[in-house]
C-alpha cells in the first residue's frame, strides 16, 4: 500500500481493526476518543489526514448509538482535516434491520442513518451482508456489498457433504441461502416464518427435503436467536440426521448463544468476526471465522481504483 492511506478504528471492534491493518502492512493510526463533563463525545484523529485516503473501521454493535455517534464525529474530523476520500468500512450495520414501514408512524432508521454518514462527510461506505437488498439503496454514496459466503462455504467443505440440504429460515434469506448451497454444491430449502414480535416467531412449514440429511442453518445474523431456536423445533420434527448453525454476524444478545449451544442436536455454530464476541460468552461449539482478509482486500481496491464487485465473479 501507498503512503497516501490512513485507516484509522472507532472503540467498537479494535481488534478487527488491527487484523485488517496486518493484511494491508499499514499502521492502524490511533484516536482518541474523550467524554466531557456533560456527556459529550469529543473525538481526534492522531495522524495527518490531509490529501490522503481515509478509512474509518467502524461496525455498529452494542451500544450502537455510542459507537454511532463516535463515528460521525470520526467522519467530522477526517473532513476537517482535509481528506481526501472518506471510507466507511463497516463490517456491521444494526440499522439495516429498520428498512420498511411495517406499522404505523414508525422510523425507517436504515435510511436515516445512511443519510447521517454521508452528511457527516462519508464518500463511501464498506459493508458486509447486509440485512436486506434494498438497505443498499438508502446510501446517497456508492456502497462496496460484501458477504461472507466465501468464508462459510470454505469451513463447510472439510465435511461430507453428500447428504446436505442449506435452511433459510424465512424466504427473505432465501436467496442467500441458495448462493451459499451452490457453492456447496447441495440442496436448498426455506422455513416459511412470520414474526410476531422482536423475540416471538412462528415458523410453520420448511419448504425443502429434510428428513435424514445433514442440515446447515444459515442466516445473515443472530440476535436473540428466536428465529433458529424455532426451525430447530421445526427440523426435528422433520427429522434431520446432522444440525449445524452459521450465520455471518454472532450477535449473540440475550443469551442465545449458550441456549442454542445447548441444543443437543447442534454440533457447532459457526459466525464470522465482524462483531466482537467476549471470550467468557464463547461456547465450545462456537467457530468463529475471520472476514478480515475480504475486507482488507477490498480496502486495497478500492484505494487502487480496482474492481471491488470481482472478488466475486467467481462465486
Amino acid at each position: 500500500m501507498r503512503e497516501d492511506i490512513a485507516v484509522f478504528s472507532g472503540s467498537a471492534h479494535p481488534e478487527l481493526a488491527e487484523e485488517i491493518c496486518t493484511h494491508l502492512g499499514v499502521p492502524l493510526h490511533p484516536v482518541k476518543v474523550q467524554r466531557f463533563a456533560n456527556d459529550c463525545l469529543e473525538v481526534q484523529l492522531e495522524a495527518n489526514c490531509r490529501e490522503r485516503d481515509v478509512f474509518l473501521i467502524q461496525p455498529l454493535v452494542r451500544p450502537v448509538q455510542e459507537h454511532l455517534v463516535e463515528l460521525l464525529l470520526m467522519l467530522d474530523a477526517a473532513r476537517g482535516a482535509s481528506a481526501k476520500r472518506i471510507t466507511v468500512v463497516m463490517p456491521h450495520y444494526s440499522y439495516a434491520r429498520s428498512d420498511k414501514k411495517d406499522a404505523p408512524r414508525i422510523s425507517i432508521g436504515g435510511r436515516l442513518v445512511a443519510d447521517l454518514l454521508a452528511t457527516a462527510g462519508a464518500d463511501r461506505v464498506l459493508a458486509m451482508t447486509l440485512h436486506s437488498p434494498q438497505v443498499h439503496g438508502f446510501f446517497s454514496v456508492p456502497v462496496d456489498h460484501l458477504h461472507a459466503l466465501q468464508e462459510l462455504a470454505k469451513h463447510f467443505r472439510q465435511y461430507d457433504l453428500s447428504e446436505t440440504t442449506v435452511v433459510s429460515p424465512d424466504l427473505g434469506n432465501a436467496k442467500e441461502a441458495a448462493h451459499f448451497a451452490r457453492l456447496l454444491g447441495v440442496q436448498v430449502a426455506a422455513g416459511a416464518k412470520q414474526r410476531f414480535a422482536d423475540d416471538r416467531v412462528e415458523i410453520s412449514s420448511v419448504i425443502g427435503e429434510i428428513t435424514g440429511r445433514d442440515v446447515i442453518v444459515l442466516d445473515d445474523e443472530i440476535a436473540k436467536g428466536s428465529t433458529v431456536l424455532e426451525l430447530l423445533s421445526k427440523l426435528r420434527e422433520l427429522k434431520a440426521r446432522s444440525i449445524r448453525v452459521a450465520c455471518t454476524h454472532g450477535l449473540f444478545s440475550s443469551g442465545a448463544l449458550k441456549r442454542i449451544g445447548e441444543q443437543a442436536d447442534v454440533l457447532e455454530v459457526v459466525c464470522t468476526n465482524t462483531v466482537p464476541i467476549p471470550p467468557e460468552e464463547q461456547g465450545p461449539k462456537l467457530k468463529v471465522l475471520s472476514i478480515a482478509p475480504a475486507l482488507a482486500e477490498a480496502m486495497r481496491r478500492i484505494h487502487n481504483g480496482e474492481s471491488v464487485s470481482a472478488l466475486f465473479e467467481t462465486a
